[in-house]
């Protein structure tokens, strides 16, 4: 954010075209959440955040000042409570938006300086939990890996480094041989469109796959550990990641081989006592029912790529039990309920082993 207007990449033109949008206003912020120009667990929490605070700015600036230029307090605080319900409303899975919106609320409140303030604090924590979290993953990648991930959870999900690929990069950089099998994550191929593309950019020697091509490389035995993200994890573990994950995890698990769930604490719901309680986004149909990209003249198109008169289901994400998972890699260690059956929540003022 550079004064009162934030920067974002537009994944939806990604790989084919690189394009930084602005958003100037609250509302804004909300249509790049909605329409998915901008993705991906932390990112959403800090455009969230960065939404909170536009909408504490205007205002403060022009909407609830009378004749004499004071701000009504009484105007002031409605306003923020009904522009946090429309920035709460846009993505209702993931629990970094929340947790971002109520920080920068909670800020503005008092003032539109602190909000802007701590706005950019919940971006700058972002970038610095998800390094974080690649060095303590980076421990668990031995020379060789063959890692599959499922979706996009590197840098253009969060404000820098990643959660998932975040120890991969970091196992790269640190001179390990790693290679990654990235699902093609449908309906908006995140994973084919924006894991993949990043992965070029770094240069990590990869793969695109068939989302259903995961249990036979895993039977083959050439997966040697699953890597994702998550969008919120409820206090017993269960976490709700992008639609598909759950079977990776069960495949994973009926082969032995380890899945690791990696996000930063904030996508820790205490409140949320289990995975039955959290609350599946369902998207627009036609996500399923077509797809773009750009014809032979670069223009972008969008095509039909099913039966015309057929309609289809879109959840965004699914449950995996905290059962299927080895471990959570965050940026303050590498905790497992295998070894420790006790809830995970509150991570507060705990070390992992490893973290130690």
């Amino acid at each position: 954010m550079e004064g009162n207007t934030v920067f974002y990449i537009e994944q939806n033109r990604l790989p084919f075209e690189f394009i930084i949008n602005k958003a100037f206003t609250y509302q804004e912020c909300c249509v790049a959440i909605c329409g998915m120009q901008i993705r991906g667990a932390g990112a959403i929490g800090a455009m969230a955040g960065f939404a909170m605070a536009l909408a504490s700015v205007y205002a403060s600036r022009d909407a609830f000042r009378d004749h004499d230029g004071n701000i009504s307090p009484k105007d002031y605080h409605a306003f923020l409570r009904a522009a946090r319900s429309e920035i709460e409303a846009t993505r209702p899975t993931a629990r970094n938006l929340f947790y971002a919106t109520e920080l920068v609320f909670d800020a503005g409140m008092r003032s539109p300086a602190e909000a802007l303030a701590e706005a950019q604090r919940v971006a700058d924590r972002d970038a610095a939990d998800s390094k974080q979290i690649g060095e303590y993953g980076n421990s668990l990648i031995r020379d060789g890996a063959r890692i599959l991930t499922h979706c996009n959870a590197g840098w253009l999900a969060f404000v820098d480094f990643g959660t998932a690929l975040s120890p991969v990069y970091m196992a790269h950089k640190s001179g390990k041989k790693v290679f990654v099998y990235a699902d093609e994550t449908r309906p908006r191929s995140q994973g084919a469109r924006l894991t993949a593309w990043e992965l070029f950019q770094e240069g990590v020697p990869h793969v695109i796959i068939p989302d259903n091509a995961g249990a036979s490389l895993m039977a083959q035995g050439n997966v040697d550990m699953v890597i994702t993200g998550a969008d919120r994890i409820a206090a017993n573990g269960d976490t709700a990641n992008k639609i598909g994950t759950l079977e990776k995890a069960i495949i994973a698990h009926e082969f032995g081989i380890p899945f690791y769930i990696a996000a930063p604490t904030s996508a820790f719901d205490p409140a949320c006592a289990s995975g039955k309680d959290i609350v599946i986004e369902e998207r627009d149909e036609d996500e399923v029912r077509y797809q773009e990209g750009p014809d032979a003249d670069g223009a972008m198109r969008r095509i039909l790529v099913c039966s015309p008169g057929s309609h289809a289901l879109n959840p965004a994400f699914d449950v995996t039990p905290a059962k299927y998972i080895t471990g959570f890699i965050t940026e303050r260690g590498i905790y497992s309920l295998r070894d420790d059956p006790s809830l995970i929540l509150p991570l507060k003022g705990r070390k992992s082993r490893r973290a130690e």
